[in-house]
C-alpha cells in the first residue's frame, strides 16, 4: 500500500478547458496549465484571459488547486509587460506560479509578497544547496530535477522545510532542463523561451571527431538522444516515501483522453494500493500513448532502458506480424485484438512507418487481410497505436464534466411564524441561509419531509451530493415550494463563492502597487562609456593554460586541477584575477569536493565562476569571494542581474540567447560587471545520459572518468554536422559543431555596456595563443581590416564559425 498518501498531491497536466475537465473527474488534487503568454509550451492550445478564470473557477469549487505555468526567461521589456498579467493572475485566485526567471520570481515576492511561487524543472535545482537558496527566497515548493533519485530526493527532503515537487509519468528531456540552447543555437527556437523544436527527438550517429567515421555502426542513425517516457506507477510507493510533496504528470501538449486515463491510473495506485494496478492498467497507460517506458533516473534506468533507440514518438502496442503478402492483400496474425477505428501502423524500413485507420476488427489469434499498402514487406511488425474502445471509455468519465460529486450535509428548520432555515456544511466552509418569508400553518396541505428531501436534493447541476439531510420541519407548516428552490439555490450559491475563493487574499490597493512597481524599476541609468575594454579567457586542461600569454588577460577561469597551485601563483604575479571555474551540474558529493578544493586554495584565487544556484548558495554562504555567474544562470533581464548581486555575485556572464540590443537595455540598468562570449564551442546540452553507453551496455553512471570514449566523438546529424560529446564524471556535455566568433563586434559589444569579452577554449590545442592574440590586437586597434579577414577565413575554413544570437535573437 502507499503510505501517507493524504499528504501527497496529484498534480495534472492541463492544455485545454476539456484537459481540465479530464483531470478533475479523474481524481487530481492539483492541476498545472499555461495562459497565451510566457508559458514554456507556447505550442499548446494554453488558456486565454477568461478561460484562466473560468478554470480557476471550475476547479477551486471541486476542491482542486491551479498553478499558471510562467517558466520561460523574461527580456526586460517583457517583465515590465509581465506585471500585469501576474495581478490579473493574483486577483482571479490562482494558487501559485511556476517560474524559471530568477528575476521574474524576484520582483513577484517584492511586489505580490502573498504569491506562493514554485521553482520550475527549468531551474535546474539538482542539490540540496539549491533547493536551500529557494528557500531563502521565499518560495513554497520546488519542482526538483528530473535526473534526481529515490535516495537523493530523500537526502534533501530530510535537510530542508520547502516542498519538493517530482516528475512521475510522461515525456522526458534528455538534457537538464533550463540548460538546453540545442534549439535554439541550431534553428532559433528557445526550449528557455517555450519554443522548442526538440532536436532530440532527431536521428543521429556517432562519430570519430577525427575522420568522421561513423563507430558502433548499430547506432548509425538511431535517436541516440530521444529518452523513452516516464511510467513509475509500479513504484509510486517508493517515490511517495521519498518525502515529495507533489506528483507530477507531464503532459500539457497531450489529447484530453490521455490526461484522463493517466491521471485515474495513478489515483487509483495512491488511493488503493499499488497491488490493485491490474495488466490492464498497465496495458491501457501503453495503449493512450507511449515511446516505450523507463523507470527514469528517479528509479536509476541509464543508457539503453531509458533511451528509445528505434523511433522518437508513439510506438503504441505490438499488435502482429504480417505473414503474407499478395498483389491484393496484406494478411495479419493478431496477437492483440483489433476493432474497427483503431489505427494501426507497419514498419517500412529504417526509420520509415506506415500508419491507417482499421476499417475491420478482429480477435487475438486470428489472421485478418487489409487491402495492400506499398512498400509492406512479408515479416513487417505491426502496432496498434491508438484504441478506439478505450477512448470512448476515457471520455466518458469527463464528457459531461460533472461525473464527481463532493459530499455535503444539509440541516433545514422549518418552523411555523418563523422563517426557514438552511444550513449547508462541506469539509471548510459553514453556510447558513433564510427565506424572504415566515413559514405558515397550512389552510389545507401541509409541507411533508418527502418533498422538503425532494426539492433539496435536486443539485444535478452542481458537483455537489449531500450525504446527510436533517429535516427538521413542525407538522402543519406551509412554505412554497419556489421558497424551498430559492433556498437551496442561495445556499449553494454563496457555497461556490466560498469554495472559488480558495487563498483569502486582500484586495490589491492599486497606489500601493504602482508605488512597488516604479520602485522595482528605479535604475541609475548610469552611463558606461568610459569601461575599461577587458579580456577573460576560460581554460579547462593546462595545457591550454600554458599557450597563454597573462600579460594580455584581465581574468583567467581555470577549469581544471592540475598543478592548480602554480598557475594560480604565474596568475597572480602578473597581477590578473584568478578565478575557479565550476560545471552546470554538481550533484551533493561534487558539491562536498568542492567545498574541500576552496578551503585549501580561496586565500590564493580571487573568486568563483558558478553555473547553478546549488554551487552560488555554497559559495556565498561559506567564503569571502567574489563570485561570479556563468551561463548556466540564464541571466535575461537586468532584474536576475540584480537578485544575483544581493546574493553577492558581482560579475555576471549574460545569456549567449541575447541580442545585442537586449543586451544593452541589461547593461545601462545595472551596476554589475556584464561579461559576454566573444568565441568558443558552446554547450548545447547538459546531460546525465551517455550516447557512448547505448553501445558499451553501460547500467549506470558510474566510473565514467576511466572510459576512454570520454572525448573523442560526436553526434552527427542528418545534414552531416557534428556535435563534439564530452564525459566529465557523471555528466555529458554536447557542443555546436561551429564554434561561436564575434571579433569583427567586439567594439560594438563593448559600446553597448559589456565590460570584459571572453575567449572560451574546450577542444583547441594549438589555436590558442593565435585567437588571444587577435582578440588582444583588435580590442586595441592594432588589427587591420586584411588580417582580421585572413583571421577570419583561416577558421571558417578550419572550423566553420556562427555569430549566435547577437544579431538575430530567438523565438
Amino acid at each position: 500500500m502507499v503510505k501517507n498518501n493524504s499528504y501527497v498531491e496529484l498534480l495534472s497536466p492541463v492544455g485545454n478547458i476539456e484537459a481540465l475537465y479530464a483531470a478533475v473527474q479523474n481524481g487530481a488534487d492539483a492541476v498545472y496549465l499555461g495562459g497565451k503568454l510566457f508559458n514554456a509550451r507556447q505550442y499548446a492550445s494554453n488558456f486565454g484571459m477568461e478561460d484562466l478564470k473560468t478554470a480557476v473557477e471550475y476547479a477551486h469549487l471541486r476542491g482542486v488547486r491551479v498553478y499558471v505555468t510562467v517558466n520561460i526567461l523574461f527580456s526586460d521589456k517583457e517583465i515590465e509587460e509581465a506585471v500585469d498579467y501576474i495581478k490579473y493572475l493574483y486577483e482571479i485566485d490562482v494558487d501559485g506560479l511556476i517560474v524559471q526567471d530568477l528575476g521574474l520570481s524576484y520582483l513577484i515576492k517584492n511586489v505580490f509578497p502573498q504569491f506562493e511561487l514554485h521553482g520550475s524543472t527549468q531551474m535546474t535545482i539538482n542539490n540540496l544547496q539549491g533547493v536551500l537558496f529557494l528557500e531563502q527566497m521565499g518560495f513554497k515548493r520546488v519542482v526538483l530535477a528530473r535526473e534526481l533519485s529515490i535516495n537523493e530526493i530523500k537526502y534533501i527532503k530530510e535537510r530542508s522545510n520547502i516542498e519538493l515537487e517530482g516528475f512521475i509519468h510522461g515525456a522526458l528531456c534528455v538534457c537538464y532542463s533550463g540548460q538546453c540552447l540545442m534549439s535554439s543555437i541550431i534553428g532559433g527556437r528557445s526550449g528557455n523561451r517555450g519554443t522548442c523544436a526538440q532536436p532530440c527527438r532527431m536521428p543521429y550517429t556517432l562519430v570519430d571527431i577525427e575522420n568522421e567515421r561513423t563507430v558502433f555502426e548499430k547506432l548509425e542513425g538511431k535517436y541516440i538522444l530521444s529518452p523513452k517516457d516516464l511510467n513509475t506507477i509500479e513504484d509510486i510507493d517508493k517515490i511517495v516515501d521519498s518525502g515529495l510533496k507533489s506528483l507530477k504528470i507531464e503532459g500539457r501538449m497531450k489529447k484530453p483522453e490521455y490526461v484522463a486515463l493517466v491521471v485515474s491510473k495513478y489515483r487509483k495506485a495512491l488511493d488503493r494500493g499499488i497491488d490493485e494496478i491490474t495488466k490492464e492498467d498497465k496495458k491501457e497507460l501503453l495503449e493512450i500513448f507511449n515511446r516505450g517506458f523507463t523507470g527514469g533516473y528517479i528509479l536509476e534506468n541509464f543508457g539503453r532502458e531509458f533511451i528509445s533507440l528505434d523511433r522518437p514518438n508513439n510506438r503504441g502496442v505490438y499488435l502482429g506480424k504480417v505473414v503474407k503478402v499478395d498483389p491484393k492483400y496484406i494478411y495479419i496474425n493478431l496477437e492483440d485484438d483489433l476493432n474497427i477505428g483503431d489505427g494501426i501502423e507497419f514498419t517500412k524500413g529504417k526509420n520509415e512507418y506506415v500508419g491507417i485507420m482499421s476499417n475491420i476488427s478482429g480477435e487475438k489469434g486470428s489472421t485478418i487481410k487489409i487491402d495492400n499498402l506499398k512498400g509492406i514487406k512479408n515479416n513487417s511488425l505491426v502496432y496498434k497505436t491508438s484504441n478506439r474502445e478505450l477512448l470512448e471509455k476515457t471520455r466518458e468519465t469527463f464528457e459531461e464534466n460533472q461525473n464527481i460529486k463532493y459530499p455535503i450535509s444539509m440541516d433545514v428548520y422549518i418552523y411555523i411564524n418563523k422563517k426557514a432555515v438552511l444550513i449547508i456544511k462541506d469539509e471548510n466552509y459553514t453556510i447558513s441561509v433564510e427565506s424572504e418569508e415566515l413559514v405558515e400553518k397550512a389552510q389545507r396541505v401541509s409541507l411533508i419531509e418527502e418533498r422538503v428531501r425532494n426539492q433539496l436534493e435536486k443539485l444535478s447541476d452542481e458537483p455537489y451530493y449531500i450525504d446527510n439531510l436533517n429535516i427538521y420541519l413542525e407538522e402543519g407548516s406551509f412554505l412554497p415550494i419556489s421558497s424551498l428552490n430559492k433556498l437551496r439555490r442561495q445556499g449553494i450559491d454563496l457555497l461556490n463563492e466560498k469554495r472559488k475563493n480558495f487563498n483569502h487574499r486582500a484586495k490589491i490597493d492599486e497606489s500601493i502597487l504602482e508605488e512597488r512597481v516604479q520602485e522595482f524599476f528605479r535604475f541609475k541609468n548610469e552611463s558606461r562609456d568610459d569601461l575599461n575594454k577587458k579580456l577573460s579567457v576560460k581554460v579547462s586542461k593546462i595545457e591550454q593554460f600554458e599557450k597563454l600569454d597573462l600579460n594580455k588577460l584581465d581574468r583567467i577561469y581555470l577549469g581544471f586541477d592540475d598543478d592548480l597551485e602554480n598557475c594560480l601563483n604565474e596568475i597572480k604575479k602578473r597581477g590578473k584575477e584568478a578565478y575557479i571555474y565550476t560545471d552546470k551540474i554538481l550533484n551533493e558529493d561534487e558539491l562536498k569536493k568542492l567545498n574541500g578544493k576552496l578551503e585549501q586554495i580561496y586565500k590564493e584565487v580571487d573568486g568563483v565562476s558558478v553555473s547553478n544556484l546549488g554551487t552560488l548558495n555554497l559559495v556565498k554562504n561559506n567564503f569571502e569571494l567574489n563570485i561570479h555567474g556563468d551561463i548556466g544562470l540564464n541571466v535575461y533581464n537586468s532584474i536576475t542581474a540584480r537578485a544575483l548581486n544581493e546574493n553577492r555575485v558581482n560579475s555576471i556572464t549574460l545569456s549567449p540567447e541575447l541580442t545585442l540590443q537586449q543586451i544593452k537595455e541589461i547593461c545601462k540598468k545595472g551596476e554589475n560587471i556584464y561579461e559576454t562570449i566573444g568565441y568558443g564551442y558552446l554547450p548545447l546540452m547538459v546531460t546525465k545520459h551517455c550516447p557512448i553507453s547505448l553501445a558499451k551496455g553501460c547500467q549506470n553512471n558510474k566510473n565514467c572518468k576511466y572510459c576512454k570514449y570520454r572525448t573523442g566523438y560526436g553526434l552527427k546529424d542528418r545534414l552531416g554536422k557534428v556535435f563534439p560529446i564530452v564525459r566529465n564524471e557523471s555528466i555529458t556535455t554536447i557542443y555546436n559543431s561551429v564554434p561561436l566568433m564575434v571579433i569583427e563586434e567586439l567594439n560594438n559589444i563593448y559600446d553597448s555596456g559589456v565590460n570584459m569579452i571572453r575567449i572560451d577554449y574546450t577542444f583547441e590545442e594549438d589555436d590558442i595563443y593565435s585567437i588571444q592574440e587577435a582578440f588582444y590586437e583588435y580590442i586595441h586597434g592594432n588589427l587591420n581590416e586584411r588580417d582580421l579577414e585572413m583571421f577570419l577565413d583561416f577558421h571558417r575554413k578550419n572550423t566553420g564559425l556562427t555569430r549566435g544570437h547577437y544579431f538575430r535573437g530567438v523565438l
